[in-house]
């Protein structure tokens, strides 16, 4: 036996029952009709000339029903006479390459064929000027040729920084429309000053191009389309802080104030930009967020297929696997950190053997005196939180909650031959 193995054969790993969490689950229904709707009021018809070029930036995330969107906003701009194309608004994602971004885009159900028109995919910027920090601010060659840009984007909260915008339009202009060099710049200073900076790139970009409007939605607990506006470019900040308000009261959460050990299952970029969000385990890449349950000791257990391996995320963690680590693309994860300036997320947590030493590791650590009373959460990941299991120490406080209830008895973990959860 192996000293690890040794310190840790005598701690025990609690039972665990299933509890569902409740949120709220409104949503549109007829979510093209909603936005054609809108898109056909007669101010936004009114920003719209026959034969204008007009460039539609889409970016990298899941959103719910982008590829709907973003047809329903081609037919809207076609049947008034516009020549609509897609520009790729990812900053450094796909690889930072022309063809990668496309790739990106295709996997999300945008292409040319779903959407009804042409997608302009370059990695070339012009610079537009500098902030009075210094700042440069870049914008794709091709928005910066059109006779107007349409910008297409979730409005969430961010998962490193606070402030009145935080993701949604603004950032898409300013960080998706710079492409790699906007992303860098925008992040040059750290995200201590993103909450000033975003809006202050956007703005010069509104200021020296013609953005006629983002399509803006906000998604409920199940990421599904709840509210979708169309916001003409004098109306983008102060409504963009409405929907970021309205945002933060929605998201999914672990409706727990503190916990000694949160098991997650996966990571990946899929899941969130960190790998899981922030928002939901309640820890932070930078000191510059905040929110969410205070966590202890937190374990990541392996990576999603569609990350490809990189781990952005794990070193937020305090244990992961050895399976994990396998599968990591080092240069795809530390790129992230490059790019962003914030490293330590793409650093490797303690890495056990298997999932049984990596939860033993995790209890034995999580400062309480008595391992048989762990407060403990296992999720799949952070999109999937309506269901998740706790140990037995929590099931009072369940019982007495409005919004959680449990939904099995208790029973014990299952481990494969390997060592890991079946």
């Amino acid at each position: 036996m192996g000293i690890l193995q040794e310190l840790l054969q005598d701690i025990p790993i609690p039972q665990m029952v299933k509890v569902k969490q409740h949120f709220d689950d409104e949503k549109i229904d007829h979510l093209g009709q909603a936005l054609s709707d809108k898109l056909n009021s007669d101010h936004i018809q009114e920003l719209i000339r026959p034969g204008m070029e007009i460039a539609i930036a889409v970016g990298s995330r899941g959103i719910d029903r982008l590829p709907e969107i973003t047809a329903t906003t081609v037919k809207f701009l076609k049947e008034r006479g516009a020549i609509p194309f897609i520009v790729p608004s990812m900053g450094s994602h796909g690889g930072a390459t022309g063809p990668g971004q496309t790739a990106v885009l295709e996997h999300l159900g945008v292409t040319e064929e779903s959407v009804g028109c042409e997608i302009r995919s370059s990695m070339e910027v012009v610079k537009l000027g500098e902030l009075p920090n210094g700042l440069p601010v870049y914008l794709d060659k091709y928005a910066s040729k059109a006779d107007g840009i349409v910008v297409i984007n979730r409005v969430k909260p961010h998962t490193a920084f606070r402030g009145r915008v935080e993701s949604g339009i603004m950032k898409m202009i300013s960080i998706g429309l710079g492409k790699q060099k906007g992303a860098e710049a925008c992040h040059q200073l750290g995200f201590k000053y993103m909450a000033e900076n975003v809006p202050k790139m956007a703005k010069m970009i509104m200021e020296k191009k013609p953005v006629l409007f983002g399509v803006a939605t906000v998604e409920n607990a199940f990421d599904k389309v709840t509210q979708i506006e169309v916001l003409e470019a004098s109306e983008i900040e102060g409504k963009e802080t409405e929907l970021q308000a309205k945002a933060k009261e929605l998201l999914p959460k672990l409706l727990f104030e503190q916990l000694d050990v949160l098991v997650i299952d996966e990571i990946g970029k899929n899941i969130s930009g960190d790998g899981m969000d922030p928002n939901i385990t309640g820890r932070y890449p930078t000191p510059y967020a905040h929110g969410g349950p205070e966590v202890n000791k937190m374990v990541v257990l392996d990576l999603t297929p569609e990350t490809e391996g990189n781990a952005n995320g794990v070193g937020t963690a305090d244990f992961t696997t050895q399976r994990l680590v396998d599968k990591m693309d080092l240069e795809t994860t530390y790129a992230n950190g490059l790019t962003s300036t914030v490293v330590a997320p793409t650093k490797i947590a303690t890495t056990l053997a298997n999932d049984k030493l990596a939860l033993k590791a995790a209890i034995k650590t999580c400062n309480i005196l008595d391992f048989t009373k762990v407060k403990m959460v296992r999720i799949k990941n952070t999109l999937e939180v309506s269901e998740i299991e706790v140990s037995e120490p929590l099931m009072e406080y369940i019982k007495e909650h409005p919004e959680m209830e449990l939904i099995s008895d208790l029973y014990e973990l299952e481990f494969d031959e390997n060592e890991n959860l079946k």
